[in-house]
């Protein structure tokens, strides 16, 4: 999977930049040419939607369809969601959204959005503690501009993310992708947090805790992006409102 989002839409930590990419014998690409090279990658299966400049999403099924690894796409009223993995107590899960029992998990992460979104009754960060499983994700909200990714703690999926030459906001499941996509400036995505275009990134399993970049160095000693941790040390003084956490977590409109 591939999804591509403009830099005046996404903020991402600066620290995901490497200088290093300036002076690489690889350098970044545009994001049109992701987009081009990933299609061409998979000429016979993969599809992409964009959305004007502001983001683009492509999508390869999975070769064995039997496979518990799932990858899955899905769009309802403009929401948008790439989902990987599974999630082992999606029937619960279901009952407790009342939703019907055909609706698979990139169906769920969108309702689950659209819920929180449009009345937010818990904190983003709960709601993802109780998905139980080994999954990622990344919804676009083509009406409010937005976006929101999360990567599962057990790490049993992989997501990565990087900076293209025109600054752009590179995530795939694909290392290769991704290596060849933003040169030096690129990293796995973080298990067990989450990220949104306006809030930023945070641990939804240490909601109080800051995040913390710690550099990563290449098999070529060049600093290549950073690894990016919970400071289970540290405190936010005060934590978000559910009212106001809820609306950067899943915000439904910018009037």
């Amino acid at each position: 999977m591939l999804a591509i989002f403009n830099k005046g839409l996404v903020n991402p930590p600066k620290e995901l930049h490497s200088p290093a990419s300036v002076s690489s014998s690889r350098k970044p690409k545009l994001a049109v040419e992701i987009l081009k090279d990933f299609l061409s990658a998979n000429p016979n299966s993969a599809f992409s939607i964009g959305f004007g400049a502001a983001a683009s999403l492509a999508y390869v099924p999975p070769q064995n369809p039997c496979t518990t690894y799932q990858r899955l796409f899905c769009g309802v009223d403009e929401i948008y969601c790439i989902f990987l993995g599974s999630l082992n107590n999606l029937c619960s899960l279901l009952r407790q959204y009342g939703l019907s029992k055909g609706t698979n998990e990139a169906m769920f992460i969108i309702e689950a959005y659209r819920t929180l979104r449009d009345r937010g009754p818990y904190p983003a960060h709960q709601v993802l503690k109780d998905l139980e499983g080994s999954y990622g994700f990344v919804v676009y909200d083509g009406k409010a501009g937005s976006v929101f990714a999360a990567l599962g703690a057990d790490e049993g999926v992989n997501l990565f993310w990087g900076i293209a030459a025109d600054g752009s906001v590179v995530v795939s499941d694909n290392l290769k992708v991704i290596k060849e996509s933003c040169a030096k400036s690129f990293a796995p995505f973080p298990a067990g947090c989450m990220f949104h275009s306006e809030q930023g990134l945070m641990s939804f399993e240490h909601p109080r805790s800051e995040m913390k970049a710690m550099p990563r160095i290449d098999s070529e000693g060049v600093m290549c992006g950073a690894d990016f941790k919970a400071d289970v040390q540290s405190r936010i003084s005060t934590m978000p409102r559910v009212g106001s956490e809820a609306n950067w977590a899943l915000r439904g409109s910018k009037a």
